[in-house]
């Protein structure tokens, strides 16, 4: 079956395929690719391996940036068509993923190391880059399945995670959801050792009207999947995030503070991160350089929240990525997964 000419299911294949057109185009945007499954080397990784700093979340949340492993297992396969999504959306498809047209986890953790390897292995020739710090980063201590696409589709998530947590080197495993599957999230709730380390719930808007807006669903009834995750974050036994995006224009104006404020009360997960949209990838295709927020509009925002809160504090901020992050006082728990050795 062809989509638009970019994803397709082959009658002849036994596994859903990213078309091989638009596998070579990611592979010339530096993306590893196995069957339906993507990974990469982000940014911070890179600038890592030449000890130029690390990502928030290693300042947030103590994560080893060049240790860690993005990756999706459903690289080309989203529900939404976000605005401010930087990845190549306009080669998603929104398919059916049947459990027997997909790779098993052990398979794409295989083919995916082998490709992650790959891109690696092309930074050792700079004598800019730690040759430790490569050597390291062969081996991945984090998982973060967030790369394009969206994982939960992927209907193998469950045996993918328990697959991670049994890896000796594994210290944590990294899930971000944009919340339009939540019989997944129950699912991993159910199951045992399927749950990851640290759950994010895509959180860019307190109302339909600008969540129809910004993330443009495929779904019609996407805005009671969304908030049906949402209620779940409470009670979900692992380490929970909500994370906002802010957009001028669609979302940042003060009267949505108070509106925001509320749904984190009522969803009361144990972190909340809130962001400024970043003007890169294909978004810039959507959206302009201006819409970006100022760090200083990203902490006033922020501070806002959590001063019509009852449970947040502001506990940490990054600059350089335009990020706040806020803390549940009456969940608190450490912010770091471990301490690393530096």
């Amino acid at each position: 079956m062809s989509c638009s000419g970019e994803i397709v299911e082959d009658e002849g294949a036994d596994l859903i395929q990213i078309r091989p057109a638009v596998a070579e185009q990611l592979k010339k945007a530096k993306y590893g690719v196995s069957d339906h499954s993507t990974v990469e080397l982000c940014h911070w990784t890179k600038k890592a391996f030449r000890g130029e700093g690390s990502c928030y979340k290693h300042k947030f949340y103590g994560i080893s940036t060049h240790r860690c492993m993005e990756f999706s297992p459903a690289g080309m396969h989203c529900e939404n068509r976000c605005i401010y999504c930087w990845r190549p959306m306009e080669f998603y498809e929104s398919l059916n993923m049947e459990p027997g047209q997909v790779a098993e986890p052990e398979d794409i953790l295989s083919s995916l190391m082998a490709e992650r390897k790959r891109l690696i292995n092309g930074y050792y020739g700079d004598p800019r880059n730690d040759k430790g710090r490569l050597d390291e980063s062969l081996l991945p201590a984090h998982y973060a399945i967030s790369l394009s696409g969206e994982p939960t589709m992927y209907p193998k998530l469950p045996e993918l995670i328990r697959y991670l947590h049994t890896l000796g080197a594994t210290k944590s495993v990294f899930l971000v959801t944009n919340g339009q599957e939540p019989q997944m999230i129950r699912r991993m709730k159910e199951e045992p050792d399927t749950l990851p380390t640290q759950l994010y719930l895509s959180t860019n808007a307190a109302d339909r009207d600008s969540f129809m807006k910004i993330n443009r669903p495929r779904y019609e009834d996407s805005w009671a999947r969304w908030n049906e995750t949402l209620s779940m974050l409470r009670e979900l036994p692992t380490r929970t995030v909500l994370r906002i995006t802010l957009i001028r224009g669609y979302n940042d104006r003060d009267d949505m503070v108070p509106a925001f404020a509320r749904m984190l009360d009522e969803s009361s997960p144990h972190f909340v991160e809130i962001k400024s949209y970043m003007h890169i990838g294909r978004s810039r295709n959507r959206l302009e350089r201006d819409d970006m927020l100022e760090m200083d509009e990203v902490r006033r925002f922020a501070e806002g929240v959590a001063r019509r809160s009852d449970e947040f504090f502001v506990m940490d901020e990054s600059e350089i990525s335009r990020i706040v992050v806020l803390q549940n006082g009456r969940r608190k728990i450490s912010r770091h997964i471990e301490a690393y050795a530096q």
